[in-house]
């Protein structure tokens, strides 16, 4: 084993031990719950059993008032920096959430930042949130997807709207009376299954009908027998694996989100000639081809209902001409545990022979029922660890909401990606360079700091270490679509560029200072400049910072996201200045330096510029380049340097450079590079004076001698 290797493992046994001794996350107290049954002020709180465990919540005449649950233990939910977080809340018979409370956290931007008492205001404001129709607050409130989220906070706010609502529809389903006595569909379980296993274990029926078919039925005659009338294709996709599958986790969410608890959908795909929906729906109340029919029973589909669906999301799947959604009531009778059949009407025969009317049965396989249990608490415990569903991850739907952001996130990238592989072109054209780079500064600024909150941080570099050492889940990176882009973007630019591609042109804070820093030479405001010597010592200190968060937050999570606020970017940027007022001060006055002392806080202070120049030595080119004259003899880059990262002596110190491109511009302006100028200067013709005339000089010399 390499020292290299050795050295990696006892880092890891370390940490694994510190964390240890830290503790892990505790069983949360149930009781809190009481105090969401105000109206009864005697409830009792029975210890947790069942699965999922939740506790039954009794009143005083013994009557059950709800469930109390931690979801934690129901759903295992994390944050977004990957360590637990836990909510005590209690659910209702009826599907009503009585009331929820935050237990446990190690949130970053709730830690520092983010007031207590709008974190619990928004917790709590998912009392009175209805499970049952459209998983939605009641009408009377306006919320139909719960209370607003946390200022600042977005994404932890969706993670914590998912661990209450999610785990109250476990625990819901799982302790409704109803689904004791009699098999049910199961809701719950979640995966991801292909089209051939779909067909495989008959989840998705397929009927196929022949032109040679359709015209026995409809007595007429057919040029093309052996090509498709129609190929059907049906499902029941209530269950998450049939639905998720075929439609993608956002549409399957949104559609769930549309009806009740026992409710279904059911989807119908077809291609060939004939449609299933026909015209006439869209001038009718119903679908006139097609109905449902179960027993005795004749469902007519709605165009109320329905769904268009563009295209099948599993993979394996084939392309259908029109595939449709259709949102079925339980109140219209219909039973998805029980077998049905979609007849389809192909039209009205030549000869009056009655409808010619094909059918298709379908039953959902038994591996999507649950049978019937006599009480919760009889499971057994190896079992219920079997049976507990994964929590479904989030990362799709919150991509999905931000894919106009990503997009422009995309395009910008693309636009750097370019300036850089082809710096040498772009930055020939001095006067345009520096017009980009502005604009490009600007639009970091605006976009990703003012409106998309894509401010990278240290936090982010702990949570990732943190992540490797103790159980690493892609799922919560992709929480945050922006900063997860960012962080990939910056990943491959250190290798290639290293660390300054992040810090000169996507920092929204370094971008500030350098704006500001700009207008204030435009105002006549004279800068300071700092002996490189000093300047140099001065550079240790932000690496001193970050060795130093690290090094605690091996002991304290929370601790170190206390001292990463030496960073000001969650005032200046996430919060936009709206905190308390020793934190704004604090990035006034950094901002203030940054006036006389261009990016005063990205030279000396920056714990993460710190942590992304240690990686950063391994980068595989050099593509700043520089001529021998460089500091021995011409010093004009080292004095505009943005950061004043080239040495007297012309080095470039790649640590401390954030590759603005300004020397480079440098190198190719011929009226800035001493290089230049004396290379210009070489190649002009030398001016001689002019030679007499031969011919004069002979007969001037005749006269004179006459």
């Amino acid at each position: 084993m390499s020292r290299l290797s050795k050295t990696r493992w006892m880092l890891r046994i370390f940490v694994s031990l510190v964390l240890m001794a830290s503790g892990g996350a505790r069983a949360a107290d149930l009781g809190i719950a009481r105090q969401f049954f105000s109206s009864d002020s005697s409830a009792t709180i029975e210890q947790p059993q069942g699965t999922p465990r939740a506790a039954i919540v009794r009143g005083a005449d013994g009557r059950i008032l709800g469930h109390a649950f931690s979801t934690y233990e129901v759903s295992g939910s994390v944050g977004y920096a990957g360590r637990p977080l836990d909510i005590v809340a209690a659910i209702t018979p009826e599907g009503i959430i009585a009331g929820a409370q935050i237990v446990a956290h190690e949130e970053p931007i709730l830690v520092i930042g983010i007031p207590r008492d709008a974190l619990a205001a928004y917790v709590a404001g998912f009392k009175g949130f209805d499970i049952r129709a459209s998983a939605g607050l009641k009408q009377t409130n306006d919320l139909a997807r719960g209370p607003h989220a946390v200022a600042g906070a977005t994404i932890t706010s969706t993670v914590i709207r998912d661990a209450i609502v999610r785990s109250a529809r476990m625990i819901w389903r799982s302790r409704s009376s109803a689904a004791k006595n009699v098999a049910r569909l199961d809701r719950e379980t979640l995966r991801r299954s292909s089209w051939p296993s779909l067909l495989a274990e008959g989840a998705v029926q397929r009927m196929l009908v022949s032109r040679s078919d359709a015209a026995k039925l409809l007595g007429t005659k057919d040029d093309e027998p052996d090509k498709p009338f129609i190929d059907l294709w049906l499902a029941l996709a209530t269950p998450p694996p049939i639905g998720e599958s075929l439609l993608g986790q956002r549409i399957y969410e949104s559609e769930l989100a549309k009806i009740g608890p026992d409710d279904d959908l059911v989807l119908i795909g077809a291609t060939g000639l004939y449609s299933f929906k026909g015209a006439e729906w869209r001038r009718s109340d119903s679908f006139n081809r097609i109905e449902i029919i179960q027993g005795g029973r004749t469902i007519r589909l709605k165009p109320a209902d329905h769904t268009p669906v563009e295209a099948l999301r599993a993979a394996g799947a084939p392309e259908l001409r029109e595939i449709a959604l259709f949102r079925i009531a339980r109140t219209s009778g219909f039973d998805s545990t029980r077998p049905f059949r979609l007849d389809l009407d192909l039209g009205t025969p030549a000869a009056a022979a009655g409808p010619a009317v094909v059918s298709l049965d379908y039953r959902i396989p038994d591996r999507y029922l649950i049978a019937p249990v006599v009480a919760p608490a009889t499971v057994l415990p190896d079992k219920a660890a079997q049976s507990t569903p994964d929590q479904v991850p989030l990362w799709q739907d919150i991509w999905w909401a931000r894919r106009y952001e990503i997009g422009v996130l995309g395009a910008m990238l693309a636009l750097l990606g370019g300036i850089l592989i082809f710096q040498d072109t772009v930055i020939a054209h001095g006067r345009l360079y520096y017009r980009l780079r502005t604009g490009y500064l600007l639009l970091t600024f605006v976009f990703l700091g003012l409106i998309a909150n894509a401010q990278l941080s240290v936090v982010h570099v702990l949570t990732f270490i943190h992540a490797l050492l103790s159980g690493f889940r892609w799922e919560l990176f992709l929480l945050d679509p922006m900063v997860f882009l960012l962080w990939s973007f910056v990943a491959i630019s250190i290798l290639f560029w290293g660390r300054g591609v992040f810090c000169g042109w996507l920092c929204p804070f370094g971008t500030l200072q350098e704006l500001t820093n700009q207008l204030a030479r435009r105002l006549g405001i004279r800068q300071i400049e700092i002996p490189f010597g000093l300047h140099e010592r001065l550079w240790m200190i932000k690496y001193v910072a970050f060795v130093g968060i690290l090094a605690i937050s091996l002991r304290s999570i929370i601790t170190a996201f206390q001292f990463a606020e030496v960073e000001p970017f969650k005032t200046a940027i996430t919060m936009k200045f709206l905190r308390e007022w020793p934190f704004v001060l604090y990035a006034g006055i950094l901002l203030l330096a940054g006036l006389f002392i261009e990016r005063f806080y990205c030279r000396y202070l920056c714990p993460l510029g710190a942590a992304l120049a240690i990686p950063a030595r391994m980068r595989m080119f050099e593509w700043l380049k520089r001529y021998r004259e460089c500091g021995a003899e011409c010093h004009v880059c080292a004095r505009t340097c943005t950061v004043q990262a080239i040495h007297p002596l012309g080095q470039i110190n790649p640590n401390e450079c954030i590759y603005c491109l300004k020397c480079q511009a440098n190198y190719f302006d011929h009226d800035v590079c001493m290089h230049l100028k004396r290379r210009t200067a070489r190649r002009q013709p030398l001016v001689t004076a002019p030679v007499p005339n031969s011919a004069n000089v002979r007969s001037t010399g005749a006269g004179d001698a006459t």
